[in-house]
C-alpha cells in the first residue's frame, strides 16, 4: 500500500490550484499528498497548504498511488532516472506537460505505464478551468476517476482523444491570452477616452457579465452578439470596422497558428 494517493513532480502554481481545490472540495486529505520541487519558496507554500513535500522525486514516484507531472517540457529528459522507476501495472502518470505526449513520455520511462494526459488552461487558479483528459499507453476509463475528479474540482472537464489535444491546447489551452489581449485593447481604449480610473473595473466586469450570459443562455455568441448590434448604432460601427480589417479570420488564424506549434512541440 503506497503511503500517497496523489504525488506532484513539480510544485509550480498550476499544480499548487490543484491541490487547493482538491483539499477544499475533499477530493483527497493533504496527509495524502507529496510534492517534490527544488525551490524552498515552493516547497514552503505546498507546506502551507499541510501536505508532505520533498526534494527527492523518487521519494515521490516510490510512495504515491498516482504521480502527476506538472515540470516543464525540457524537465521531462532530466527525470527520466526517476520515472524509470514507476510501477507500470499499479500506478498511474498524469502529465499537464504541454505539448509533450503519452508516447514521448512512456519513451521516457522505457516500458509502457498507464498514462493520461491533461491540457488544462490558468483560470483553473479560480475554480474556473477547461480540462481536457486524454488517455494514454495502457491507461483504462477508471485510471482517470482522480484526474476528472482533480480537475472537476478546479472547473470543467471533457474526456477526449489524445489527437484531439494539440487542437484544444489552442483553442483553450491559450484561450485564456485570447481573452486578456483582447482585455488589453479594450482597456487602452477606454484610457484613451478619457476612462482611465474606470476603465479596468469597466473591461473586467464586462468580460465576466458576457461570458457568463454566454454560458447560461441557449443562445450561440452569433446570436447574442446579434441582440447587441442594432441596425445603425454603436455597435454596429464597431462591428463593421472589426469585418472591414478582417478580426475574426485574423483570429482564426492565429488559433490554427497555435495549433500547428503545439504539434511541433510534440513532433
Amino acid at each position: 500500500m503506497m503511503k500517497y494517493e496523489l504525488g506532484f513532480i513539480g510544485a509550480g502554481n498550476m499544480a499548487e490550484a490543484i491541490v487547493r481545490a482538491a483539499i477544499d472540495k475533499d477530493i483527497i486529505r493533504a496527509s495524502k499528498i507529496i510534492a517534490s520541487d527544488p525551490s524552498d519558496e515552493r516547497r514552503t507554500a505546498f507546506e502551507g497548504l499541510g501536505t508532505d513535500v520533498t526534494t527527492d522525486g523518487k521519494q515521490v514516484i516510490g510512495k504515491s498511488q498516482q504521480v502527476l507531472l506538472a515540470i516543464k517540457p525540457q524537465t521531462l529528459e532530466k527525470i527520466a532516472p526517476e520515472l524509470a522507476a514507476v510501477n507500470p501495472t499499479t500506478q498511474v502518470i498524469i502529465s499537464i506537460m504541454a505539448g509533450v505526449s503519452t508516447v514521448k513520455i512512456a519513451s521516457v520511462i522505457g516500458k509502457s505505464a498507464k498514462l493520461i494526459r491533461v491540457m488544462p488552461n490558468t483560470p483553473l487558479q479560480v475554480a474556473c478551468g477547461m480540462a481536457a483528459i486524454a488517455l494514454g499507453g495502457s491507461a483504462k476509463p477508471d485510471d482517470a476517476a482522480l484526474t476528472q475528479k482533480l480537475f472537476g474540482a478546479a472547473g470543467e472537464t471533457i474526456l477526449v482523444d489524445e489527437c484531439e489535444i494539440d487542437a484544444i491546447t489552442a483553442v483553450s489551452g491559450s484561450g485564456p491570452a485570447y481573452l486578456f489581449y483582447l482585455a488589453e485593447a479594450m482597456q487602452a481604449a477606454a484610457e484613451s477616452l478619457g476612462l482611465g480610473q474606470h476603465a479596468n473595473q469597466l473591461v473586467c466586469q464586462t468580460l465576466i457579465g458576457s461570458a457568463t450570459l454566454l454560458s447560461k443562455q441557449r443562445l450561440s455568441a452569433n446570436e447574442l452578439r446579434q441582440q447587441v448590434t442594432s441596425p445603425g448604432g454603436t455597435t454596429e460601427a464597431a462591428i463593421k470596422h472589426l469585418d472591414a480589417n478582417k478580426t475574426k479570420e485574423v483570429f482564426i488564424n492565429a488559433i490554427k497558428a497555435a495549433e500547428q506549434r503545439s504539434k511541433e512541440l510534440g513532433a
